[in-house]
């Protein structure tokens, strides 16, 4: 393996750690032997278009320094490759390294996990998923979520989070469930009503929601998890319980395992890692070892 490594930088994560946190974790890197190159890019194509010149290259690590947006642009670079990935997870959000134990907001230490695990060949194959030709390493997101983060994206006032909270309040004041068609891998179609269907390849997003408690980076298929019909104060006792993952115990919930799974439903945006995919219908698959990850737990 070469002794080079580039970092993959998002200068606006987590308001702007991801610029702080390049330089303690390049010094790290250097400090355990390593070269160290950096790119930016001046938007998310030029970003991605300069992350896979340097796969293509030959480097020894492509190391993504940000969230779980920046992680989501790196795994197009990297997945189906040799090539392995480091996080220094420094975003708002870090539900992909969550899922992996990594370090999160250190990262002197993320880095130093990453070169030891580089230094002694520790890499750990993990599933990602592919949906419509994009690689994702943790949640499909359809229904009430991806229409709070419609209108929220829509929204220029107010600033920062509470922008989201207010969508949430709008979102609810308009609440009805959605008709949705479902196809297991291949079997039998389902359709039923839902307020929301999430399809995990990892455990949570938003920040730690875990909306599929039981995903399993690494056993080659998504946890499915549908939140049935229901009304606003059901919703409302429901949605909180995400964060520990409890919801998932309620009779309104279901949940599913399979490793493809079509999803259709009318007017609805569907959101990957946190960013906007596109409209329903998507077909999505999980690819067993599709990438190797340095420092994983």
């Amino acid at each position: 393996m070469t002794s080079e490594i580039v970092l993959f930088v998002n200068p606006t994560a987590g308001r702007g750690r991801g610029a702080q946190a390049a330089q303690p974790a390049a010094s790290a890197f250097r400090d355990a032997g390593f070269s160290v190159r950096t790119i930016v890019g001046l938007d998310a194509d030029d970003a991605l278009d300069r992350a896979r010149e340097a796969v293509a290259g030959g480097t020894g690590a492509l190391v993504a320094v940000g969230g779980d947006g920046l992680v989501h642009l790196a795994l197009q670079a990297v997945a189906g490759t040799d090539t392995p990935l480091g996080v220094v997870a420094v975003g708002t959000g870090n539900d992909f390294a969550g899922a992996l134990g990594l370090p999160l907001r250190d990262p002197a230490a993320a880095a130093r996990r990453i070169a030891g695990a580089l230094k002694e060949s520790r890499l750990t194959a993990i599933d990602l998923g592919r949906v419509n030709g994009r690689w994702f390493g943790t949640v499909i997101a359809t229904g009430f979520d991806s229409r709070v983060n419609d209108r929220g994206n829509r929204m220029r006032l107010p600033v920062g989070r509470f922008r989201y909270d207010l969508a949430i309040v709008a979102e609810l004041a308009a609440f009805k469930p959605l008709p949705y068609r479902l196809t297991l891998d291949g079997g039998g179609t389902r359709d039923v009503e839902a307020t929301l269907v999430a399809v995990g390849n990892g455990s949570s997003y938003g920040g730690g929601m875990r909306i599929c408690p039981g995903a399993d980076l690494r056993d080659g298929l998504f946890d499915v998890t549908v939140v049935g019909a229901c009304g606003r104060t059901t919703l409302l006792k429901v949605f909180p319980r995400v964060y520990r993952g409890t919801h998932v115990d309620h009779p309104v919930v279901t949940t599913h395992r399979a490793s493809r799974i079509e999803l259709m439903a009318p007017g609805l945006t569907a959101y990957v890692d946190g960013e906007r995919l596109g409209p329903l219908p998507i077909t999505a698959e999980c690819v067993p070892g599709a990438v190797r990850v340095a420092g994983a737990a």
